[in-house]
């Protein structure tokens, strides 16, 4: 199947993508940033390129923002990438998130259902929420 463009920011930790989803201005690459910093990859700002493989889903960056994040006030910084990285979660930026969940919800990209969850963008401590839903609900 031909690789999908989505419009989501997109970063690999511990060799499991994460796709955060969200508003324009919601904070994806704030996030992003964040998660970065405690040693995540990105592998794509405001689009990923998606290709599956079986019942997988794969992230890759696209080609023509490949490398670059935008950083709110500094611009266009370039950051390494990780091509390939099965996706395993799906993180949602909504304001209006539930404030306790049970399960997840879900997204179908490509036929695959992946799990989702939604995390109040403002949140104290948002980064290591993040890490924890994928640890908590991420696909293996």
């Amino acid at each position: 199947m031909t690789p999908l463009l989505h419009p989501a920011t997109c970063v690999a930790i511990d060799g499991r993508a994460v796709l955060i989803q969200g508003a324009p201005g919601s904070g994806k690459s704030s996030l992003a940033l964040a998660l970065i910093d405690r040693g995540a990859v990105l592998i794509g700002d405001d689009g990923v390129s998606i290709e599956t493989r079986g019942n997988r889903l794969f992230a890759s960056p696209p080609p023509r923002i490949a490398g670059l994040l935008e950083v709110r006030n500094l611009g266009l910084i370039p950051f390494p990438t990780l091509s390939d990285v099965p996706i395993a979660l799906i993180l949602r930026l909504d304001p209006a998130a539930e404030r306790f969940i049970e399960q997840t919800g879900h997204c179908v990209i490509h036929s695959a259902k992946l799990p989702l969850v939604s995390l109040w963008p403002d949140a104290p401590a948002l980064p290591v929420k993040a890490e924890l839903a994928l640890k908590t609900y991420g696909l293996p």
